[in-house]
């Protein structure tokens, strides 16, 4: 169990690998059609309170697990246990972790293959002229289509292992570093073009004015559990990451960026498509089918629609590969660490999550009538078990141990942030962050 060589070349690095693991669906898919499902400025409110107050505490612990460790999730967390005198099936963790981040690789690949469509359909201008119904009838053609649903599938795969075959600075960091300052430059000129529309105004009021009457104990659970889903934390993705970050960057100051960019990315999308949907007089709680429906219908309407929207499903093509490419690493990073090269260990994993894609491919198709559990095909069962219960269990224990397994003075070196910053943290950790992941648990379950 030898200590990883590989480190990211600069802070600045650590901190855009870390926001391209955390940016992704989340933020320009999940969060606009959860907050026009949950009173707007409500859900946003709560949303920023929860990253505060649950995901950054516990990424932080995620983070600090990994660095303290400097090896593969399952090496460090059974290293860090055995150093305080406790089992090494600590360990388990990070195997549970790996197959947490493989079930949400398998479908983050197939709706990825979604925005490549969508990208190429929008450059073509197929979207002009098309009226609502054609809209929605077109999704519903792509979708059961299972030839061209695993092209894209299948090309996603290899864009992403591909970069994650070229290793830490070779591979992740030199896509980050010019893919996410891209990302930040589409948002910023998306929001730009929609202060330009009827419906920018309309869009900021909705989302920044207070509306404390839309407050309700499902508007809070859910802006809990998209806080914690946003930030990536519980499948030790982070705690891989945290390996590679460099000996004398600041934790807390790391963990702080991250978290502003990645609210800052969803305020952007957020704005740029409430602006476009409220100048046509459409509904923001059109929920998961604003992305692929309702939005290509309100963009046709606008002038040099075609553009913006290519320009729309470029960001969110861009915002899913460097997520990919941050999902897969812990798990190239584990086969690495039973002995195998950084480029088989690529191979199976791309193999294997292509595979286990292809059941979710079918799920709108051949297999849309296979029911998993209950009522849900393999598509409905890989969305919802991975994100609603497996994240926050290994949320929940990433911050046991972090907070009350590994050694103390191991842990204040990790952090980086002096004494008291260390009780502040723990404190937090201990009596606010683990509560409020319990609740988060216990809503997934109901």
């Amino acid at each position: 169990m030898n200590e990883t060589l590989e480190r990211w070349t600069t802070r600045r690095a650590f901190i855009l690998a870390v926001t391209g693991a955390a940016v992704g669906l989340g933020n320009i898919w999940r969060f606009p059609y959860m907050t026009g499902e949950n009173g707007g400025s409500a859900f946003l409110l709560l949303y920023v309170a929860f990253v505060l107050l649950l995901g950054l505490p516990v990424m932080m612990a995620e983070i600090l697990v990994g660095r303290a460790g400097r090896r593969s999730p399952s090496q460090s967390l059974a290293h860090l246990a055995m150093s305080a005198g406790r089992s090494p099936h600590w360990r388990w963790l990070g195997l549970f972790g790996a197959l947490t981040v493989f079930l949400i690789l398998s479908f983050y690949s197939v709706v990825s293959g979604w925005s490549i469509e969508y990208l190429v359909e929008s450059l073509s201008g197929e979207f002009v002229g098309m009226t609502p119904p054609e809209v929605g009838g077109m999704f519903d053609a792509f979708l059961a289509d299972p030839l061209r649903m695993t092209f894209n599938h299948t090309l996603f795969m290899l864009l992403t292992m591909t970069v994650v075959a070229g290793g830490v600075s070779d591979g992740l960091e030199k896509l980050n570093n010019l893919l996410m300052p891209m990302l930040y430059l589409l948002l910023i000129v998306l929001a730009g073009y929609a202060a330009t529309t009827d419906g920018f105004v309309p869009a900021l009021a909705w989302l920044f004015t207070p509306n404390p009457a839309a407050i309700t104990v499902e508007v809070v659970l859910n802006a809990m559990g998209h806080a914690f889903f946003t930030l990536a934390v519980g499948a030790c993705a982070l705690m891989a990451y945290g390996a590679y970050m460099p000996d004398h960057q600041s934790l807390p100051r790391a963990a702080a960026a991250v978290a502003v960019l990645d609210v800052l990315v969803a305020l952007l999308a957020g704005i740029a498509i409430f602006s476009v949907v409220f100048s046509q007089g459409m509904d923001p709680g059109e929920g998961p089918g604003l992305m692929f429906v309702t939005l290509p219908i309100a963009f046709a309407e606008l002038p040099g629609g075609s553009i913006w929207l290519s320009i729309f499903f470029l960001l969110l093509l861009l915002a899913t590969w460097t997520s990919s490419i941050n999902l897969a690493e812990p798990m190239v990073a584990g086969l690495q660490g039973l002995g195998l090269k950084r480029g088989q260990a690529a191979a199976i994993i791309g193999v294997a999550v292509w595979v286990v894609g292809l059941l979710s491919v079918l799920s709108f198709s051949t297999m849309k009538d296979v029911d998993w559990i209950g009522d849900m095909n393999f598509f409905d069962l890989v969305t919802t078990v991975p994100t609603d219960l497996f994240l926050p269990v290994g949320g929940l224990l990433i911050a046991i141990f972090a907070a009350w397994v590994m050694p103390r003075d191991t842990a204040l070196r990790a952090l980086d942030a002096g004494p008291n910053g260390f009780r502040l943290w723990q404190a937090l950790v201990r009596y606010v962050s683990i509560p409020l992941v319990v609740v988060v648990l216990a809503s997934g379950l109901i």
